[in-house]
């Protein structure tokens, strides 16, 4: 049986990432500005490398398949730790409110700062994003404030908290992006939808830090993860130390989800999806749901992407609606599954 549940896990784990770097290839040959397979390979290798080719390959469509995958992993596994601290599995990051803190800063910054901060330095580019993470940091503090009930984090306060503060932001979000001129307010309207059309290698590098720091330590977790679906009082009893474990967790899950956010605007249903598939692939142990989810993430968000930029080009969709176009039936049949 062990055997048959590793085989599985192996299975599941190369067939997701052949399809990844598939979608990726194709992302990556198909556009407004079609290349060949020898084109592609040629500018990658180096081999005879063409300006317009390197232009389309490495400064537009490279690193917005980058951004998309590390995403995609990110909003993945924060979405099953963060299920797995809740024990709900209805739970997801945007619901904690981290994306409305973080999409809430991004238009202060775009209210107050738009058009002062000016060239091409790695501050002037860095600046919105360094507001969304300060921003989701902001919004994930807050909610800890309010889900701390008598000396521990309360899983159902959590939930209850993220959702009254994100509908807080939101609020926020909306006042001023309607006192805010034409351009800025269409600017600030595709960023909260969610969008990866601005890709560059800064906000990669940006990014990567908090994935390589917090994705390893949910992965390190995931034994814990499965302690806490049972009771509270059991989880101790085998000696955990619950209120230390679930906050590292949630600070790891918090973290990631503000530096996704803060790139890539409020990408939502990642979370919620990602992790439904892979334990229906996987089963219920968290030391393979948390890949499985994190490469299903990265699936779905480079395919929406490509979906997003091609079926009305040379208009483009933002990203966000693609995946809310698959995420709302999807969570509307978990609603109704949580009831049967």
């Amino acid at each position: 049986m062990h055997k048959d549940s590793a085989r599985r896990y192996w299975t599941v784990l190369l067939a997701s990432c052949g399809t990844i770097l598939a979608v990726a290839y194709i992302s990556l040959t198909n556009g407004i500005f079609d290349m060949t397979v020898a084109d592609v390979m040629r500018t990658l290798l180096r081999i005879h490398p063409v300006p317009e080719h390197d232009l389309v390959i490495f400064d537009f469509r490279l690193p917005r398949i980058v951004i998309a995958a590390l995403v995609g992993l990110g909003l993945g596994v924060a979405g099953a730790a963060i299920q797995g601290i809740t024990r709900n599995g209805l739970a997801d990051p945007g619901i904690l409110g981290i994306n409305a803190g973080a999409g809430a800063a991004i238009v202060i910054f775009m209210f107050f700062f738009e058009g002062q901060i000016t060239g091409t330095g790695w501050l002037s580019v860095m600046a919105r994003p360094l507001f969304g993470l300060a921003g989701g940091l902001g919004a994930a503090l807050l909610i800890y404030i309010f889900a701390w009930r008598g000396g521990k984090l309360d899983p159902q306060r959590l939930i209850l908290a993220g959702i009254a503060i994100g509908s807080g932001f939101g609020a926020l979000s909306l006042y001023l992006s309607l006192k805010m001129n034409a351009q800025d307010f269409e600017m600030a309207t595709v960023w909260l939808t969610g969008s990866i059309w601005n890709a560059n290698w800064d906000y990669i590098v940006s990014m990567l830090p908090w994935l390589l720091i917090f994705v390893p330590v949910i992965m390190r977790k995931s034994t814990i993860l499965d302690l806490f679906q049972l009771e509270e009082n059991s989880v101790k009893g085998l000696g955990v130390a619950t209120e230390k474990e679930r906050s590292i967790l949630l600070l790891s899950s918090i973290g990631i989800v503000s530096a996704c956010v803060a790139v890539s605007g409020s990408i939502g249903f990642v979370g919620l999806i990602a992790p439904h598939i892979a334990r229906r692939l996987v089963g219920i142990h968290h030391y393979r749901v948390v890949p499985i989810s994190g490469t299903i993430g990265m699936l779905l968000v480079i395919v929406s992407d490509f979906i997003a930029k091609t079926v009305f080009a040379p208009a483009e969709l933002q990203v966000g609606i693609v995946i809310s176009i698959i995420g709302v039936p999807y969570f509307v049949y978990l609603l109704f599954k949580a009831r049967a």
